[in-house]
């Protein structure tokens, strides 16, 4: 078999090879991985006239109305016995109605439209699959493909939902350009409301998208948008993988959602779960045809040990369609313009990630602990993405450092448009839990800010969801803990905790949103300090909604310093869009100086000067910079309307001079800690 993958050529390998020599060495296991995707590529293309129609396979599978309102319904259930349709339609009749048996496991049902030329099974009426399996058993199930699932007031399974509007939402505006540099709102809609309940996609569409585009960002990702029987599992714990989530409103809400971000021109990404699926039977993928595999892998690989869910097959054909099709559907349907792949560190090997600390060393991203059908799943998945949606964009949730994960499938990469740097905001935790203020090693947060792989897009954040779980709080309850709930007014004197706890709010920001990336991405409400922690309602907190909200009302009392936090945020933000550092080469740092905790470095024409000294102001500092010239104040964090002294005169123009210094053939003396710009 070696040799076969010998003759195999990666169309851009030297591009990679340009970039890290290193990889040299694991040049057959590039070429294997490449080998596999161009042999399913190949396979896509004979059996199903390629991977268009392929990954349109909801048009086929699930309930299909057609044009004369006949429905055609097709599930792919290989274990099982028979298969018959049961619901509001036929009274509940689990006989009246049995599947046809195809070749490949696959099961077919045409019901003919009424007398009246309406079709059999109305819009917005329950369903069920009754699988009989070969030990005799009796299963109801929910389509894999179902478009809606709702629960039932004091229940507990989810009911499969028949959705097919009489007027379906009809999106008006085109999808933005894909943006340069990518500033990312995190969101959950559920949570995007000050009162305890869960919100809906309408209060996000009125409420929180003029606040997102206030702000700058100009990309939105949406987390629990699939359908998850179980709330308080973040929306990780995937139940209808076609569904929207009903807890939050119609799939036609989620749509002008979409649509309306749109109008705003700001992108939407889903938060897409193919990592693992929720071992729900009754309203989950689990068990579907009776047996302990279908979609996924029989235990023990089947199974995640830490997770407690079902780990899909990415070799199977089916699997394959299914989990294609879905990326298409969210795509097609919904309109999003990208995804955030969870758990890919999960997928990439056979450890899943539980226990492996990753050194770095390249040893550890190839062999035989590296799960090559996951690998080939992503690079097919990313390969039709990019090429029927160009603008489309992928972020990896990955924590191991692979190499290539954000390289072109081209190159041998996975080829994802960016990863997420998630050794920043476990940094900047470690930091705020154990050392004193004096204590900071410049050094060490600077090479945590800038250590990642060249040529690979990193999105960099202080902190997102996971940092503001139950049992961890977000940077601003760290930083000042419970005197946000006495002293946050700016009608009284700050004490020593809030004014440390705001300066170094915004400085942790500003040092990771210009030095950690090539896009940022921001928690909703942790913008503005947002208190506490995230918790949602489950039987240890007597099902309270009380931390499982974002108090936006906060922002609405103006004599609350949140504003200030909030102000911050916007100007750093639309500062960013103005001057593009984030789409800008990797910055030049030329101070991480420990005495005067002063870190200092340049990034797309743009010289940003941060003074972490807990007590002294840096006067008469000289500081390097390449290019000669003027240069004002543009973004000052001790500016009062943000919380700040007003220390600095913004009158200031600041010359350089022809003096070499910190490898730089120019430098000038500064005072303060603010960005400046030529």
């Amino acid at each position: 078999m070696a040799d076969t993958w010998d003759n195999v050529t990666i169309p851009e390998f030297n591009s990679l090879l340009q970039m890290d020599p290193y990889l040299k060495q694991y040049e057959k296991d590039f070429r294997r991985r490449y080998g596999l995707f161009e042999k399913r590529l190949f396979l896509l293309e004979e059996a199903e006239g390629g991977f268009d129609q392929f990954t349109r396979s909801y048009r086929t599978f699930g309930v299909n109305r057609m044009a004369d309102n006949r429905l055609v319904l097709r599930e792919w259930a290989p274990a099982a016995e028979a298969l018959f349709l049961t619901g509001d339609f036929n009274g509940w009749d689990n006989f009246s109605h049995p599947y046809e048996k195809k070749e490949f496991g696959k099961w077919e049902l045409c019901l003919p439209p009424k007398h009246d030329k309406s079709p059999a099974i109305e819009h917005n009426t329950k369903l069920k699959v009754v699988v009989h399996t070969k030990k005799g058993e009796r299963l109801y199930r929910i389509s894999p493909w179902a478009k809606y699932a709702i629960q039932a007031e004091k229940q507990v399974i989810y009911d499969w939902v028949h959705w097919d509007p009489p007027q379906p939402y009809m999106h008006i505006h085109p999808r933005p350009k894909k943006p340069q540099s990518l500033r990312i709102y995190e969101s959950h809609v559920g949570i995007a409301s000050p009162d305890p309940k869960v919100a809906s996609y309408t209060n996000f569409t009125i409420n929180v998208l003029p606040r997102i585009k206030d702000l700058g960002y100009n990309c939105i990702q949406l987390m629990a948008v699939m359908e998850h029987a179980y709330y308080a599992s973040f929306g990780y714990q995937v139940t209808s993988f076609f569904a929207a989530s009903s807890r939050y409103g119609t799939p036609e809400e989620l749509k002008q959602l979409i649509d309306t971000a749109h109008s705003l021109d700001i992108v939407v990404l889903l938060d897409v779960v193919h990592s693992h699926a929720s071992q729900n039977t009754e309203d989950g993928l689990n068990s579907f045809d009776g047996s302990d595999s279908c979609f996924f892998h029989s235990p023990p690989r089947g199974e995640h040990a830490l997770w407690g869910s079902r780990l899909f097959n990415y070799s199977s054909w089916e699997v394959l369609r299914f989990l294609l099709s879905n990326l298409r559907w969210w795509m097609e349907e919904y309109r999003f313009d990208g995804f955030r792949f969870d758990g890919v560190t999960s997928m990439m090997y056979h450890h899943h990630g539980i226990g492996s600390m990753f050194s770095g060393d390249y040893s550890e991203y190839f062999g035989l602990q590296v799960d090559e059908d996951s690998l080939v799943y992503l690079m097919t998945a990313n390969h039709v993405l990019h090429t029927l949606y160009p603008d489309c964009i992928t972020i990896a949730e990955d924590v191991s450092g692979m190499p290539a994960v954000c390289r072109s499938v081209a190159e041998g990469g996975l080829g994802f448009d960016y990863r997420l740097a998630m050794a920043i905001p476990d940094k900047w935790i470690q930091i705020l839990k154990e050392l004193a203020d004096e204590a900071w090693d410049m050094g060490n947060i600077v090479y945590t800010l800038t250590n990642r792989r060249y040529g690979e897009n990193c999105i960099a954040y202080a902190e997102s969801h996971d940092q503001s779980l139950v049992g961890d709080k977000s940077l601003a309850f760290w930083l000042m803990d419970k005197e946000m709930y006495t002293n946050m007014s700016s009608l009284i004197p700050m004490t020593p905790v809030i004014d440390r706890g705001i300066q170094l709010h915004k400085m942790i920001r500003l040092l990771t949103h210009a030095l950690g990336g090539e896009g940022y991405l921001n928690f909703m409400g942790n913008e503005f300090g947002h208190p506490e922690w995230l918790d949602f309602p489950r039987k240890g907190n007597n099902e309270s909604y009380h931390y499982a909200r974002r108090q936006y009302n906060l922002l609405d009392t103006d004599h609350l310093r949140y504003r200030q936090l909030y102000d911050f945020d916007r100007d750093m933000n639309r500062t960013e869009d103005k001057y593009g550092w984030l789409a800008a080469p990797p910055a030049f740092v030329s101070a991480k100086h420990e005495g005067d905790k002063v870190i200092v470095f340049e990034r797309g024409n743009v010289l940003f000067l941060l003074n972490f000294h807990p007590t002294r102001s840096q006067t008469n500092y000289r500081v390097a910079v390449a290019s000669p010239g003027k240069y004002t104040i543009k973004l000052d964090s001790d500016e009062v309307q943000y919380g700040g002294h007003g220390r600095l005169d913004h009158n200031t123009e600041f010359f350089t001079e022809p003096q070499p210094f910190n490898e730089r053939d120019n430098s000038m003396l500064k005072s303060g800690r603010y960005i400046v710009s030529k």
